[in-house]
């Protein structure tokens, strides 16, 4: 029988699959140490796995009623630009009208120009991984700017360090990962002597 929400156990099984889960010794940008690490990119690198991630994660969506008697006058919003590949899959899986991604400049998240108020559909915030939920929190700002409304929240992956909710609304995730972090020194693989890879949020 298949499943129309693959189970977590499924979606670590992709993540492993194709690459973007990783075990070892990382450093994170923030100077902190985790055995773990996601590279979300290489799982949306195949267009299939791309398909059934992001599939399941609009059906988390469509089975809300409040979402579902709103399609297709919806916007789906990405944070970033990791989260562009999710937000048009998710957009093609609800058939939603609109879609919109913020940026960072000048460490400042926004909209390019010509975004204007009164334009922007209720919206469903979506991104490939959620770990501490400033981003999704900066962008509910920018969006309730706009004047528009937040229907939804939802991610490929969050850490358990990230919020549930998000201005009430649940935080839906296909996979809910127990993040382990750590100061330099404090981790196993310091003690052990692992060689430490510094990676990229």
């Amino acid at each position: 029988m298949v499943e129309l929400i693959p189970s977590s156990d499924a979606i670590m099984q992709i993540l492993k699959r194709t690459g973007a889960f990783r075990e070892g010794h990382f450093v994170y940008p923030n100077g902190k140490h985790s055995p773990h690490y996601f590279q979300m990119p290489l799982a949306f690198r195949y267009y299939d796995t791309a398909r059934v991630l992001a599939v399941a994660l609009s059906r988390k969506f469509r089975i809300e009623k409040d979402i579902s008697s709103q399609l297709p006058k919806v916007s789906i919003i990405s944070p970033s630009s990791g989260g562009i590949p999710v937000a048009f899959g998710v957009r093609d899986a609800l058939n939603a009208q609109q879609i919109y991604w913020a940026e960072q400049e000048q460490g400042k998240r926004m909209f390019r120009q010509y975004v204007n108020q009164g334009e922007v559909n209720p919206s469903i915030i979506v991104d490939d991984i959620i770990r501490s939920g400033m981003a999704v929190e900066e962008t509910v700002d920018l969006v309730k700017e706009l004047g528009a409304k937040i229907i939804g929240v939802g991610s490929i992956v969050r850490f358990n360090i990230a919020p549930e909710e998000v201005e009430g609304i649940p935080l839906k995730s296909l996979l809910d990962f127990d993040i382990h972090m750590y100061d330099e020194g404090d981790c196993k693989e310091c003690r052990q002597g692992v060689q430490a890879e510094h990676v990229r949020f």
